[in-house]
């Protein structure tokens, strides 16, 4: 994912779950937060708590997020910012199975249109 659609600063990630509407999976959960309008992109944070495992298992759980929203960057509304937090059950996901699930949070968040591939 390139840095211009990445959540970096911890006080992006404290306002984003401080303020924003959150959707559950059992993959993931995803807040999301209507951004500043000088922002015409979405930015994406993920997360790992230590509830998803090693260091190991941490990782690939945000490699999992990262690879699984990568397409989908160019068909989502603009102007959000997001933060996808990893649970246990990520650590034995496929991509499939996360894609398919980001898509579903997305779709419930009206972030992206229901009829997306």
């Amino acid at each position: 994912m390139q840095s211009k659609f990445r959540l970096s600063r911890s006080e992006d990630f404290k306002r984003v779950r401080r303020i924003g509407k959150s959707y559950a999976h059992p993959l993931v959960v995803l807040v999301a937060l209507v951004s500043d309008p000088a922002i015409r992109h979405v930015r994406v944070g993920v997360a790992a708590g230590k509830t998803t495992g090693t260091a190991v298992h941490r990782n690939r759980a945000k490699r999992l997020l990262r690879e699984a929203m990568r397409p989908m960057l160019a068909s989502l509304a603009s102007g959000w910012d997001l933060v996808l937090i990893a649970r246990p059950a990520l650590v034995t996901a496929t991509l499939e199975d996360t894609r398919s699930a980001l898509l579903a949070l997305l779709q419930r968040a009206k972030i992206i249109p229901a009829d997306e591939p």
